[in-house]
């Protein structure tokens, strides 16, 4: 990635607190960093080694446990050693890199959210003709599908960036690298550059929040043709697609839709770089019978052996 600024790395200032306070958030992230992993590794392990593979909403749930903590992984690490650390210096290039990365990968989950809402809509709606419209062959293609919106989107964010010179303040007032502050560097007028960023980022995670909203608000109007039980059991996976969409959606919408000044991004940022990705794990195993079932029978055959 050539740089033709004069700015050759940024500061990242992270979380605003005391001194004493980022010792106490060092050992909460680091925790919550390590659960993450350990919880997605779980869930991962558990759908490749039992009969959930064969069901699409579960096949969907095991590239979510892939992509969760890859995506946590561009920005977790750097902002817990940036808590301890007395240099918080990141390169032009290495910035570039996280903010592709973490853009690419961010779109990604976004659309297999989507794919998840799109499999759940066809069970409860469509319920007879659901093995035929969401074969692997289709959820291969939603999932080849996601990569490349996701890759688009991530590709349109930073070429925007990198048309921008930088040549004056250098630190960025956040623990990323991010398209809002850094445009905030930037020596030129970035007038046009922040609305893209709103079409690009904000409408994005706008239009899909409200995609995924009204498929579940059909989803739940469908539900009273079924029996108890059924309702019961669609109610249960459906509540934890809808808290998964909150966690992720509302800190995300509120973060790249307003103007630049009026809200603390790096706040609202923790809920889906940290958050959210804990959260996950918990949600899709606390509130699912199967998920439980098949936790226990893998991970007990794979101890006693």
């Amino acid at each position: 990635m050539e740089n033709h600024n004069n700015v050759t790395e940024f500061i990242l200032l992270g979380l605003s607190m005391k001194k004493e306070m980022k010792k106490v958030c060092f050992a909460i992230f680091t925790t919550f960093y390590l659960a993450i992993f350990l919880g997605n590794f779980i869930i991962f392990i558990t759908i490749s080694y039992s009969h959930l593979m064969q069901q699409p909403m579960y096949y969907f749930l095991w590239h979510l446990s892939f992509i969760d903590p890859c995506f946590t992984s561009t920005v977790v690490p750097r902002m817990i050693g940036d808590l301890i650390s007395s240099r918080k210096t990141i390169s032009y290039n290495c910035c570039m890199t996280q903010l592709f990365s973490f853009h690419l990968l961010g779109g990604v989950e976004i659309f297999i959210l989507v794919s998840m809402a799109f499999d759940r809509y066809v069970a409860i709606c469509k319920p007879l003709h659901y093995m035929t419209i969401v074969n692997r062959q289709r959820c291969n293609m939603l999932i080849m599908t996601s990569w490349l919106l996701g890759f688009w989107h991530s590709v349109a964010q930073i070429f925007m960036l990198l048309r921008l010179p930088f040549c004056g303040p250098n630190q960025i007032e956040h623990y990323m690298c991010e398209s809002k502050p850094l445009l905030k560097l930037a020596c030129t007028d970035t007038h046009v550059a922040s609305i893209l960023v709103i079409a690009n980022t904000g409408m994005i995670a706008l239009v899909t929040f409200l995609i995924l909203v009204s498929s579940y608000i059909i989803i739940l109007y469908n539900l009273r043709k079924h029996s108890s039980e059924s309702r019961r059991k669609a109610l249960s996976t459906c509540a934890s697609h809808v808290l998964v969409v909150l966690l992720f959606f509302v800190p995300c919408i509120t973060t790249y839709l307003p103007p630049s000044d009026t809200v603390n991004d790096k706040e609202f940022a923790v809920f889906y770089t940290v958050i959210a990705p804990m959260l996950n794990p918990l949600i899709y195993t606390l509130r699912n019978v199967e998920m439980k079932n098949a936790i226990r029978k893998v991970w007990c055959r794979k101890l006693t052996r």
